[in-house]
């Protein structure tokens, strides 16, 4: 699904139409996608808005960012005291002593209650041609209810709240703890038994409907309580069983080559239940997830020799040592497909680079067509390759065409005496702890290959559900059961899938308990946005970890943006500050 769109909306005016109701926003949209060209019939003129909208709540620096720099996987700070400072907002999140002026948090919630009103705008013109008989209007109506309740699932795990709004005149009604619950699961179940089942992972489907529901029973102790101790009931792991073993019998299948789930082409990959649709070269399809953390003197597509990372989030050492903790003696690199994929393949020859720096290594390179060029995957550490550029900008070439791979130069933090980008450890908010090249690196996601620069045009799907997922929620609901058994097979199932490159793929555990699922859950789904809801359902977000050790329960939510409060101040009482801030 193609969308473009131009916003020409203030955030006052966002903030009134979500709370107390507005027929229209101030919105141009041009649908490029479901119909062909132009202005889009009724159907999909009613559901791309949204589901284009979402591009912009999993921004990297809206959502996405929130969930990852507020958990103990990853870090964001002032690099080199001239990058990504950006008010302190990432610094505040991950020490969980951000304020109701904190922007991460407000773009958050300006783009998911944004979203509520569009899907619900949508739901509006829908109804009303489904009564007219128009049976595809009907099943996009089923669309735009999942994504109602999936946006709000969202406003739920970010601020404890959800929005009941059933047309776009009404006032919002907003609900919380059992009642906020309730409300998403009567939504989710008028339309899972009804869904179309067969559009692919672009649109909300019965699977992905199952999916969310297993999420919502899997979250609902923590939804009752956020301040408690969340007190997992039989009933709500049962229905987490029922749900998850419904997809699991569908013909999806785990992806043997991990990475596989995250490239280019990742649109037909059968492990994927949901994802947001980035097929096209639009200005609107980013290369986000893959960008925001590699190094910004990286060039990871040399055809396009304007692609850079921006030497954003890294991963915290307390992550990466849970992938030490759990293989001990061998590299985990060596030992989980997961961790890490060698895609740029140096001799031991060229590895050595003793002696070598960037002023004496001119020769010290490999050839390959601009086009196969690939990094690295997985966590990236120590002394990155790539392209190289001279005094005029030009990628340097081979005497055949092909370009040079080179150790890549730290420009960005080395000065004069210049280095070679070498990802350390190391990472915090210390001076010496925020060079550009400190912390190892994701890169989870393929740069893609229709990405002409840094950020824009990508033809990666950005996945938001997938059987991995499935088969980790099903195991800890057994387990939270004390079927260890039924866990643990479970878990060596989604282990021992990732087989593409035999030498790599994970041995079959043993043992389980929570500790260690929480710690798989780390390893299958890190930089997927999951990391905060799984720490906070586990008991492990009021722990330490670099750059934190704030241990106040009430960071287990986030504030409601003072803007928006203000925004509904005339409804006196209507948003009230969560506790704690």
């Amino acid at each position: 699904m193609k969308i473009k769109m131009t916003y020409k909306i203030l955030s006052t005016v966002v903030l009134l139409c979500t709370f107390l109701g507005c027929t229209s926003l101030d919105e141009e949209i041009l649908d490029e996608s479901l119909t062909g060209t132009g202005q889009a019939e009724i159907v999909s003129g009613s559901i791309a808005p949204v589901y284009g909208l979402l591009r912009q709540v999993w921004l990297h620096t809206v959502n996405f960012g929130l969930q990852e720099i507020a958990s103990d996987e990853a870090i964001l700070p002032y690099r080199g005291g001239t990058d990504w400072f950006d008010g302190g907002k990432f610094i505040a999140v991950h020490q969980h002593v951000m304020t109701p002026g904190n922007s991460l948090v407000g773009d958050t919630w300006t783009f998911i209650t944004l979203s509520i009103s569009r899907a619900v705008i949508a739901e509006e013109r829908l109804r009303a041609e489904a009564e007219l008989g128009n049976v595809e209007a009907q099943d996009a109506l089923y669309e735009m209810t999942a994504m109602k309740a999936y946006l709000n699932t969202l406003a739920l795990d970010n601020w404890g709240l959800v929005f009941k709004k059933e047309s776009s005149d009404q006032l919002s009604v907003l609900v919380r703890g059992q009642e906020a619950i309730d409300y998403i699961e009567s939504e989710l179940l008028s339309v899972v038994d009804v869904i179309n089942n067969d559009k692919g992972p672009g649109r909300f489907t019965k699977d992905a409907v199952s999916a969310l529901l297993a999420r919502l029973y899997l979250n609902a102790a923590v939804y009752r309580d956020p301040y408690g101790t969340p007190d997992f009931s039989a009933s709500d792991m049962d229905k987490v069983i029922l749900y998850t073993n419904d997809i699991i019998s569908q013909p999806y299948s785990l992806s043997a080559e991990y990475f596989d789930l995250f490239d280019d082409n990742n649109n037909a990959n059968s492990e994927i239940i949901f994802s947001l649709d980035q097929r096209g070269v639009l200005q609107t399809e980013h290369s986000r997830w893959a960008y925001w953390s590699i190094s910004g003197d990286q060039i990871p597509r040399p055809e396009f020799p304007n692609t850079r990372g921006t030497d954003a989030a890294a991963a915290t050492p307390d992550f990466y040592q849970t992938w030490v903790d759990a293989y001990g003696d061998v590299d985990p690199a060596a030992a989980d497909a997961r961790f890490f994929k060698r895609n740029t393949i140096v001799s031991e020859e060229l590895q050595n680079l003793t002696g070598f720096t960037p002023t004496n290594d001119s020769a010290h390179f490999y050839c390959i067509a601009a086009e196969q060029f690939e990094i690295d995957r997985g966590l990236l550490r120590g002394i990155i390759w790539g392209p190289r550029k001279d005094s005029g900008g030009n990628i340097l070439t081979c005497d055949d065409g092909r370009i040079r791979i080179y150790p890549v130069i730290n420009r960005r933090t080395s000065g004069a005496d210049l280095k070679y980008v070498d990802h350390t450890l190391k990472v915090n908010f210390t001076a010496e702890g925020s060079l550009h090249n400190t912390g190892y690196r994701f890169s989870k996601y393929q740069f893609s290959h229709t990405a002409p620069n840094c950020c824009t045009n990508s033809s990666v799907d950005i996945v938001l559900i997938r059987l991995g997922e499935i088969y980790l929620m099903r195991a800890e609901a057994k387990l939270r059961k004390g079927d260890n058994a039924g866990a643990l097979a479970d878990i060596n199932t989604l282990r021992t899938s990732r087989a593409a490159r035999p030498e790599q793929t994970p041995n079959a555990l043993n043992a389980i308990d929570l500790d260690i699922l929480f710690r798989e859950s780390g390893f299958e789904l890190y930089w997927e946005g999951f990391r905060r809801n799984y720490q906070i359902r586990f008991g492990k977000y009021e722990g330490s970890w670099t750059g934190k050790t704030d241990t106040d329960v009430s960071k287990r939510l986030f504030p409601l943006p003072q803007q928006a409060i203000d925004g509904a101040s005339s409804e006196e009482g209507f948003l009230v500050q969560n506790p704690g801030y």
